[in-house]
């Protein structure tokens, strides 16, 4: 199946590992010109290595952490000092730490603040100018399974990346006139750095593999795959959908 994103320009935020890492890769291998971000320089530049290896398209490395307001715009204007417009936007992020409420400082909340909701966004708005003067585009966020189903000590992630699918599904309305489809992908439990950081410190995590349906965690490369159809032509009628990637861990039917 032809996706249609050769020569695409896209951004994926958060991509020198992880699911980011993931998404920039398929997208490279699909055709698209990637723009890979992430705060460790070394770490980023063997990512745009690794990608270079399978694909023969344009990678851009840019270090900054998206949390930090001046990085985040010096990142921007790098982008688009070398492109006038983006086709295809994947916001990410790390996760926020684990705690219950009571664990947590207001630092805490200031801090997942930035990182989750202001850094979405910031790029968001960087990117539409440029998207509703081509009168296309691709807008996926990249959040949790938590936005549909709580996460035991997560309540950090549990309560923002919440207000960012809300952001997404209005974004939707908003945009659609310009064919510009927004969505949100929630991934389950993937076997990311992350979620080992969490089953070393909250060993319980690792119990939640008898929760999922299909009784393993998911591969990196499984979650890329529906982020890239998402990204694609062929996904041009799917828009402000929150989109489960999770071994069919969320429980609730709709």
């Amino acid at each position: 199946m032809d996706l249609g994103l050769k020569d695409k320009r896209a951004f994926v935020a958060a991509s020198s590992d992880g699911l980011g890492k993931a998404v920039a890769l398929e997208l490279a291998k699909e055709g698209a010109s990637v723009i890979i971000n992430g705060r460790d320089r070394d770490k980023l530049e063997q990512t745009k290595r690794d990608i270079e290896i399978v694909a023969s398209t344009p990678v851009m490395a840019i270090c900054g952490d998206l949390a930090n307001e001046k990085e985040r715009a010096e990142l921007l204007t790098t982008i688009f000092n070398s492109y006038d417009a983006l086709d295809i936007l994947v916001t990410n992020t790390g996760g926020p730490p684990s705690g219950t409420f009571e664990s947590l400082s207001m630092t805490d909340w200031d801090n997942t603040y930035n990182l989750l909701l202001a850094s979405t966004v910031s790029l968001i708005k960087s990117a539409l100018p440029g998207m509703k003067h081509q009168r296309w585009g691709r807008i996926i966020a990249i959040t949790s399974q938590a936005v549909k189903q709580p996460v035991a000590n997560l309540i950090l992630s549990n309560s923002v990346r919440a207000s960012v699918a809300g952001l997404i599904k209005t974004l939707a309305s908003e945009l659609g006139e310009y064919d510009i489809t927004v969505n949100n992908v929630m991934p389950g439990y993937t076997k990311t750095n992350r979620l080992l950081s969490l089953i070393k410190k909250t060993p319980s995590f690792a119990s939640a593999i008898d929760e999922i349906p299909l009784k393993r965690f998911g591969n990196p490369d499984e979650f890329a795959a529906a982020v890239t159809f998402l990204a694609s032509e062929r996904a041009s009628y799917i828009t402000g959908t929150s989109l489960a990637v999770d071994g069919g861990w969320i429980k609730n039917i709709l």
